[in-house]
């Protein structure tokens, strides 16, 4: 019967294979900014299993997350910067420093000990990284290591947890909501210099038809508010311990369940949704909630 590690060495055997001399041409031909945008692809196949609460499929996407890292290693190795070995070592040596009160002599019995040491230690290794820069080295930012690669709502949740860290966060999430009415009356009060008849829904037909031309000037504070608005809620989510990302999927999944079943009480009776009037799709709207709720 195959250990966990024979079947561990057994991937990364493959994995050399198809990349070796006479292996598959396009596995050979990639690069790590070749791989990456299916990285990403992986990671989000992962949640959606998750969310599905998918097991089966689950395993199975992650065995494909894995061999991203399988992928990188190997053309890691082949580059001579680093092997699946160090990548081991290293997650491994983390661990182990990163957990004390299991591998170590430090007490902490509750999950927010375990976060509070967990700071600490961040803190001991940010010191002394800083110890071995020069004098005329520039201090390291606390926000440093967060990536602005990774999608925006994860980005944001990141660096307002790492300033909340150190102190800069809300007191209470009553000041949350302050904040969420203070954006939203921000965005309204530059609404009123969206020429008239004010911002409309877009026309049916051509993208974008129909909405009045504005200022790059006026577009480009409108943006600012939205954004600030959407980091908002993304700190009423951090507040709450939800995944902002997670809860807009959910909420996208359900739109699109609703919206289907509109879709095939219309087909039944010959239609589809641009030959409806809104008023007409609304009371079909509220009759998939329903539908939805009641489990039919």
């Amino acid at each position: 019967m195959p250990t966990t590690g024979d079947r561990f060495e057994r991937a990364v055997s493959i994995m050399d294979r198809l990349r070796a001399p006479g292996g598959c041409p396009w596995d050979r031909e990639q690069t790590f900014d070749s791989i990456k945008p299916y990285t990403l692809e992986e990671t989000y196949e992962v949640l959606e299993a998750i969310d599905q609460r998918d097991w089966p499929e689950l395993a199975g996407e992650l065995g494909d997350l894995l061999l991203q890292v399988l992928f990188y290693s190997q053309m890691a190795n082949e580059d001579g910067t680093f092997s699946i070995d160090d990548v081991l070592d290293r997650l491994a040596d983390k661990l182990i420093g990163r957990h004390p009160h299991v591998f170590g002599d430090i007490k902490a019995d509750t999950p927010a000990e375990v976060l509070r040491n967990w700071e600490a230690l961040k803190a001991e290794e940010k010191k002394k990284r800083d110890a071995g820069k020069t004098e005329h080295s520039e201090p390291e930012s606390i926000l440093s290591g967060v990536s602005s690669a990774m999608p925006a709502w994860l980005e944001a949740h990141k660096l307002s947890l790492r300033a909340a860290n150190v102190g800069f966060d809300w007191p209470n999430v009553d000041g949350l909501f302050d904040k969420l009415r203070e954006e939203t009356a921000e965005l309204r009060e530059h609404l009123k210099e969206f020429p008239a008849p004010g911002p409309q829904p877009q026309s049916r037909g051509i993208a974008g038809s129909g909405q009045a031309k504005i200022s790059d000037d006026l577009r480009r504070r409108l943006e600012g508010e939205l954004g600030d608005l959407f980091f908002v809620l993304v700190n009423i989510a951090r507040y709450l311990s939800l995944d902002s990302e997670s809860a807009l999927r959910k909420t996208n999944r359900k739109f699109r369940r609703r919206f289907q079943w509109m879709e095939e009480q219309l087909r039944a009776t010959g239609r589809t949704p641009q030959q409806v009037p809104m008023q007409d799709l609304e009371a079909l709207w509220q009759q998939a909630k329903q539908h939805e709720s009641s489990g039919q």
